[in-house]
């Protein structure tokens, strides 16, 4: 589970059904009407984006001449063409126009929940690309086939199947183009020839060259095969789904519904069983890589030694608690342990990509053994730590191993605002920051580490992407993105309010960070409060100094104020603000969305009668527990998509925090939302969508169920055809106005107490 929130309007369409009476249309008259240089929601969501033209998948080519990037229409913010940007002369083209080169065909069934995993549902055309190791042609999978494009323009189909490509790379020297087809492994000589079967077996439950549910949705790895670097074999992952239990999952339409038998792993039931194989690309000479005795583990990463002679492979314990890197002999398949990570009694290992394996064998590796993510230099059985402090590195970005650098992300400088940092790896500590503050940054580097692309936001800028060099120089603008002129955002800029940042401390003594933004306070005037929240362990950390988007505005100017604030148990804050929601869902976030609440009531411009909280996922969870625990707190609540029983929920999330229910059953009972359904006093709306695949529809449907039992009101709006992310053209704009609405009608136009 990752965060989902106020962005989560912006992808697919479907239509609306099962709601209350109070709310039977979405009807906008309770909507403030806009004044001159005001948002609508039909603008929030409307095309260009409001935030300007963002190109995404920014990659250098080969050589470093173009940059690549996909870029959404301005007609059609949701779909992306492929353009180059020439890095001499600022010159820029189209490569691929999705539109001309697509079919249109519908997607696989496994495409499409792939890409809700990877939190791109809503995209539509080039999503995804490869650069061939020569630099002269890209690999751009569209609409279910291959096509390979030239720089020159030209596109050549590469594929034509109905069943579609999952996964599809160049190989390291550009011998090959791989894809995963019928579940099952292929490849096909980049240079021209018939596609050839590397597995064949993959059938039924039988997968070969994907990633198992877990593994996309919580351990954020997509694929399930690797190439050594010279590609003389080709590491593949085998997984089996016929242990996990079937979860009959109805997908219901606006015109009907799909029955799926979904293999869904949920909390305290078996796994797919992993293994992993080591084949040459014609796939012969099979062998099988020793992952130890105990099948119930988790395959977390895969990786080649830079020279071809090993295979790295990370082995993740099913608790979570302890990770073994092991080195696997490609030609045997035979493993030995290098170092083991252990979590501490009451906490977990977070599973992390900022690891570099160099050429000299030794290993940069970011650990939290010492209660914050820092980077240390594993080298024959040795560990230097590079990094050091009450702050945690967010990501590695580049290693130049020539110059003796690496460079990574973190927050040194502001836990609110991550940045970009050079160090000298023979001056350990000695970290240099390369960006500006005021900003939140995020980075990447060409193989070389010669250049940065940097993307960075601030709380009143949209994002901005720029090359830099090693010093942190920025040498042009890939996307300067001005809030002037003809920028969509500028209209609303001179009503644009600025976001506020403070603390409270919880009960424990930690420090909470809070941001805040108001309406033009009138003198004697009291406000509505939105008060969002996410809540979770994870990636839950949701105050920063970045651009938030056009909707909190449009709330702001709806008369609202804004409010958020991260609790314990959200990520970046060290290990120990982490692991007080350690088989404690519900408890310590809770306690924590109080404080800011408690917070809110004490200011003056404040209706302290009329706090509406909203969330969504682990949100719309925290808005439930919130109500549950804390009545009469908050005036109203609005749940989108929430886990309400987390036996519902996945095995790799779940149990992380919670333990395995079949020998912690009190953690889960405690953490539940469905028992204490009654408790519930205060005006709810319960939102979800129809096909979620992530978060089933049963999860509202008992809870509703529940409420129905104990003669406990509330509203809900349930959407067809939409998955965990609810919205696209027309359904944003309805399921905002269905929030207002109920916003409005319990909280901002109820009587003064």
């Amino acid at each position: 589970m990752r965060a989902w929130v106020l962005g989560l309007a912006l992808a697919s369409v479907g239509t609306a059904a099962m709601m209350s009476e109070h709310a039977q249309a979405a009807d906008r008259s309770a909507i403030v009407p806009a004044k001159q240089g005001e948002l609508t929601l039909d603008r929030v969501f409307g095309s260009p984006d409001l935030s300007g033209s963002q190109p995404r998948g920014l990659r250098l080519s080969p050589d470093g001449t173009l940059l690549t990037f996909l870029r959404p229409r301005a007609d059609d913010r949701e779909r992306l063409d492929l353009w180059a940007r020439d890095t001499r002369t600022g010159a820029e083209r189209m490569l691929v126009d999705s539109k001309a080169v697509g079919s249109g065909a519908e997607l696989s069934e496994a495409e499409k929940m792939q890409r809700e995993r990877a939190r791109i549902g809503g995209s539509k055309g080039v999503v995804t690309y490869d650069w061939a190791p020569d630099g002269k042609t890209i690999l751009v999978p569209l609409d279910g086939d291959l096509y390979l494009a030239t720089l020159d323009g030209q596109v050549r189909r590469l594929t034509n199947t109905a069943g579609g490509e999952l996964n599809p790379v160049v190989s390291p020297k550009g011998g090959y183009v791989s894809f995963v087809r019928d579940q099952n492994l292929w490849a096909v000589p980049l240079s021209g020839g018939e596609a050839q079967p590397l597995t064949t077996e993959g059938k039924g439950t039988v997968h070969f060259g994907e990633a198992e549910f877990v593994a996309q949705e919580e351990m954020h790895r997509f694929t399930g095969y690797w190439w050594s670097p010279d590609e003389r074999y080709v590491a593949v992952e085998r997984f089996d789904e016929a242990p996990v239990q079937v979860a009959v999952r109805a997908a219901i339409g606006a015109t009907g519904t799909k029955v799926y038998e979904q293999r869904y792993p949920g909390a305290g039931t078996p796994n797919a069983l992993v293994d992993l194989y080591v084949m040459r690309p014609d796939g012969s000479g099979k062998v099988k890589v020793d992952l130890g005795s105990n099948p119930d583990i988790y395959l977390a990463r895969v990786d080649w030694l830079p020279d071809g002679s090993a295979l790295l492979v990370q082995r993740e314990s099913r608790d979570q608690k302890t990770l073994d890197m092991l080195r696997v002999d490609p030609a045997t398949g035979k493993s030995t342990v290098l170092f083991t990570e252990k979590s501490g009694e009451r906490s977990w290992l977070n599973l992390s990509d900022a690891y570099h394996v160099m050429k000299d064998g030794s290993l940069i590796w970011r650990s939290e053994r010492t209660g914050f993510g820092h980077l240390y230099r594993y080298k024959g059985g040795k560990w230097t730590q590079l990094t050091k402090g009450d702050w945690v590195v967010t990501g590695l970005v580049g290693v130049d191993e020539g110059k003796g650098r690496l460079y990574f992300t973190g927050t040194k400088d502001d836990v609110l605002e991550q940045h970009l940092y050079a160090l000298d790896l023979n001056k350990p500590g000695t970290a240099t920051r390369l960006t500006e503050r005021g900003y939140t940054n995020s980075a990447s580097m060409d193989d070389s580490a010669s250049r940065f692309i940097v993307s960075r936001s601030g709380p009143k800028q949209p994002t901005q992407v720029y090359l830099a060099d090693t010093t942190g120089k920025r040498l042009e603008w890939i996307n300067e993105n001005a809030v002037a002129g003809s920028h969509p955002y500028a209209p609303y800029l001179a009503s644009h309010q600025e976001t506020k940042f403070g603390t409270l401390k919880a009960k424990d003594g930690s420090t909470l960070y809070w941001e805040m933004i108001t309406p033009p306070l009138e003198p004697g005037k009291k406000y509505p409060v939105f008060f969002q929240h996410y809540g979770g362990p994870g990636t839950g950390q949701q105050v920063t100094r970045g651009w938030q988007g056009a909707l909190p505005q449009f709330l702001v100017d709806q008369g609202y104020i804004f409010f958020q604030i991260d609790n314990r148990g959200s990520y970046n804050r060290g290990k120990a603000f982490e692991d007080q929601i350690y088989h404690a869902m519900g408890t310590v976030e809770v306690e924590d969305q109080l404080t800011g609440a408690e917070y809110l009531k004490t200011l003056p411009f404040v209706d302290a009668d009329k706090i509406a909280t909203y969330g969504w996922s682990y949100g719309g969870y925290m808005s439930i527990k919130m109500l549950e625990k804390t009545p009469g707190v908050y005036a109203a609540a609005v749940s989108g998509a929430p886990v309400t029983d987390w036996q519902l929920y996945d095995t790799h999330y779940t149990e992380r925090y919670l333990g395995d229910p079949r020998t912690d059953p009190q953690s889960y009972a405690i953490s539940q939302a469905v028992s204490e359904a009654a408790k519930i006093k205060d005006p709810l709306l319960l939102i979800h969508g129809m096909a979620d695949d992530n978060v089933f529809l049963d999860n509202a449907t008992v809870f509703a169920t529940e409420m129905q039992k104990t003669d406990r009101p509330f509203e809900m709006m349930f959407y067809p055809g939409q998955t965990h992310r609810v919205g696209g053209p027309g359904v944003s704009q309805h399921l905002w106005t269905t929030i207002l609405n109920f916003l409005d009608r319990e909280v901002k136009q109820k009587p003064a107490k």
